[in-house]
């Protein structure tokens, strides 16, 4: 009996760095929308960590693409080209991962480890057929990571 009094406070512990360790893991899953002319996600920040984005094309029209920046630039003054596109390779940002051409009503998922930081969720699509930049459309958005 008195194996079972101690098993019992040692099963708690272990219980309880189990819950701590998922906790400590953070990241978690953020469902993004993408619309003529937003990028929507169900959340605007999440803690450190693995991060699951899953990403819909609700259209109406367009194909779409999602891309994740690290930067603490603002979300509207990212660097672009003379076409409004932004420069994926420009100074005062990283792109961390993306998801391509995403079309009407079709999904895809990226998962990707991100630290503490400011981030901007955006489309960088140019349309050639309409001469537009979805980034200049308004499709961006700022992100927080803890």
């Amino acid at each position: 009996m008195r194996g079972a009094r101690l098993a019992r406070p040692v099963i708690l512990s272990i219980i309880g760095l189990i819950f701590v360790a998922g906790c400590a893991a953070g990241g978690g899953t953020v469902k993004v929308a993408l619309q003529e002319w937003s990028v929507v996600p169900d959340k605007s920040e999440v803690t450190a960590g693995s991060v699951v984005f899953e990403v819909t094309n609700d259209g109406p029209n367009d194909v779409h693409e999602f891309v994740v920046v690290k930067t603490d630039l603002a979300a509207g003054a990212l660097p672009v080209d003379a076409n409004g596109v932004v420069d994926e390779a420009g100074g005062g940002m990283e792109v961390i991962g993306e998801i391509e051409d995403v079309e009407v009503g079709a999904s895809g998922t990226v998962t990707l480890d991100l630290a503490a930081g400011s981030y901007v969720l955006l489309c960088n699509i140019w349309s050639d057929d309409e001469q537009e930049a979805h980034y200049q459309e308004g499709m961006r958005i700022a992100f927080t990571v803890k």
